[in-house]
């Protein structure tokens, strides 16, 4: 046999989800979720359809999908975009790339079956990449989505439900402080498990 010296063959542990031709690319944005409790293979579905797309429209097209890996991947989005807009770049210019998910680790778990023996559970983690790219010649965005901003709470707002029923409460209630509390319609169970039932 003849020998010959062989590189080892390293297997490149990096699956990147089709990436659209580069042509005319410009500046990149680049943001990474690491961690997600997802196996990669069905993270890897919902990011094959939206890969080439202008970020609006993937961010419609993740919206309206109903698999479990379109909304931390949505929130990645998002998150670019935010990066994006801190840069003073115009987010509309920019389309996605690439997705690149990675197998993170594994948790081992097991499960008891029958006649004393265990089945193994493999609960994967992912780590995914996201590249935006900016590209001159897109056509105007269709439409425009909007996120709602988180109200602080705290100044100026009105109390929430849960406070003016209590306000409410307080209102009505003798301001006696010694008054013993007794529930007006203890209920079923509380009749049947007090040992007192005629009480």
């Amino acid at each position: 046999m003849d020998t010959q010296n062989k590189q080892p063959n390293k297997h490149n542990n990096r699956n990147t989800v089709a990436s659209r031709s580069s042509i005319g690319v410009g500046v990149r944005q680049t943001v990474q979720l690491n961690y997600l409790r997802m196996a990669p293979r069905k993270v890897r579905l919902v990011a094959s359809l939206v890969v080439g797309l202008p970020v609006v429209e993937a961010e419609a097209q993740l919206m309206y999908e109903r698999r479990r890996a379109a909304k931390p991947l949505l929130k990645l989005i998002r998150s670019a975009v935010a990066a994006v807009k801190a840069k003073k770049g115009e987010a509309a210019k920019f389309v996605i790339e690439s997705f690149t998910v990675d197998q993170g680790p594994m948790l081992k778990r097991s499960l008891p079956r029958a006649r004393g023996s265990a089945s193994p559970i493999q609960k994967k983690m992912s780590h995914v990449t996201l590249t935006l790219a900016e590209r001159e010649n897109l056509k105007p965005a269709r439409f425009k989505i909007v996120v709602p901003k988180k109200a602080k709470a705290g100044e100026g707002e009105k109390a929430s439900p849960k406070k003016k029923r209590v306000a409410a409460k307080s209102a009505t209630e003798p301001s006696a402080p010694d008054a013993p509390k007794t529930p007006k319609n203890p209920g079923f169970f509380r009749k049947v498990f007090n040992r007192k039932a005629g009480m």
